[in-house]
């Protein structure tokens, strides 16, 4: 007997949606898809929820907070665009949409190759080597500006330059810094200014805008012309969050046009206060330097004598001398008279009389050498004898 076949247990709406969500996220890796926005809406949480479509589909497309927070431009309705997102599924409503990680307008994807390519095409070429980087001269003669005369850009970095440093010339060399054939005036500019060499240094610079409006500082040709520059250049294109190749060539990149003048102009004020505190710390050093010769000085003055003093201090000096003198004398006297006195008491021991006084007598030969025995005496011999008082000639009977 057959047993009916059981049938598998019936899945919820929510399990079958999140396997669906499960199996897209899976298939599908983070991708870029074109098309044309519609029914954008902001939500007050920060999210923007719009559809992506082109001529025949369209899709819902999801934007959090936390990735939208970075876009620099303001979705709306029919702009082209270019997303990178990854394929999910709503599972509230079971519907299938894109959560979107990159919002860009069409377009920009192309360009972003170029920039990327160029870049690294002048980074082989050792363009952007830091060994190649100058350094900003500290008081320029003068200061070149290449930008379009209508910038806006202009008025601020001259505005900054007045402020900071009214004593430098500004030289303009004229271009446009944006649309057909932008980059070519640019470098031109650029290369008019190396030629000339009135100025110091260089500032290339225009104000913020779209990837497409900066698109002239891009340009190989201007790269080429800041590299071959003969004197420094600044860059101060855009704002803080741009960056061009220009950026990437010239001797200093400044993160807006107005910090490009501040970086390339000396500060008046601020050097004024350096000479002020200079010539404080002079005057405090003199101040303190004439005080210790003032002293030294008035020790000098004490040490120093009149005539007068000079001759009392060598009197004074010459009578101690002298009593050094006598003082010494009279020792040396004293001590003279004493060894001379045990001189005599010495030579009075040693004196011959003294001992013939005492009984004793000298006998010397006729050759007057002073005979101590009676040895080689022969009979008949002449001898000198002297005693302690007078003397007399022997004649040897017979020696014993």
């Amino acid at each position: 007997m057959q047993l009916p076949l059981v049938p598998p247990p019936a899945l919820t709406v929510t399990e079958l949606n999140r396997r669906v969500r499960t199996l897209l996220e899976n298939q599908f890796e983070m991708l870029w898809v074109t098309g044309e926005l519609s029914n954008v809406k902001p939500a007050t949480s920060g999210h923007w929820y719009f559809c992506l479509k082109d001529e025949a589909a369209s899709i819902d497309c999801v934007m959090y907070r936390s990735r939208a927070q970075f876009l620099d431009f303001r979705p709306e309705n029919g702009l082209r665009v270019e997303l990178r997102a990854r394929v999910t599924l709503y599972e509230p409503r079971g519907s299938y949409q894109l959560a979107v990680d990159e919002l860009r307008r069409a377009g920009r994807g192309a360009l972003h190759e170029a920039f990327e390519k160029l870049k690294a095409k002048l980074a082989a070429d050792g363009l952007f080597d830091p060994d190649r980087k100058r350094a900003l001269p500290a008081f320029p003669r003068a200061i070149g500006i290449v930008t379009s005369r209508e910038a806006a850009a202009l008025r601020d970095v001259l505005t900054v330059l007045r402020r900071r440093s009214p004593m430098t010339p500004v030289i303009l060399y004229p271009a446009p810094v944006q649309g057909e054939g932008a980059g070519s005036q640019i470098a031109r500019a650029i290369r008019i200014a190396g030629e000339r060499q009135d100025a110091d240094v260089l500032i290339v610079c225009r104000g913020g805008g779209s990837l497409e409006d900066l698109w002239a500082f891009n340009e190989e040709v201007v790269a080429r012309a800041i590299d071959a520059c003969p004197i420094p250049v600044v860059s101060g294109v855009g704002h803080e969050t741009d960056f061009t190749i220009a950026d990437f060539v010239a001797d200093l990149r400044a993160p807006t046009p107005t910090a490009a003048a501040a970086v390339a102009s000396p500060d008046r004020e601020a050097l004024c206060e350096s000479l002020a505190a200079l010539k404080r710390r002079m005057a405090r050093d003199l101040r303190r330097q004439m005080e210790t010769r003032a002293q030294r000085l008035d020790s000098l003055a004490r040490r120093l004598l009149t005539p007068s003093q000079r001759i009392e201090r060598q009197s004074r000096e010459l009578a101690a001398l002298a009593r050094r003198m006598s003082i010494a004398a009279r020792r040396g006297l004293a001590d003279g008279t004493r060894h001379l006195a045990s001189l005599r008491t010495a030579l009075t021991h040693l004196d011959p009389t003294r001992v013939l006084a005492r009984g004793y007598s000298i006998v010397r030969d006729p050759d007057g050498h002073v005979r101590r025995s009676s040895t080689g005496l022969a009979p008949g011999a002449e001898l000198d004898v002297t005693f302690g008082e007078g003397g007399a000639s022997v004649t040897v009977r017979s020696p014993r």
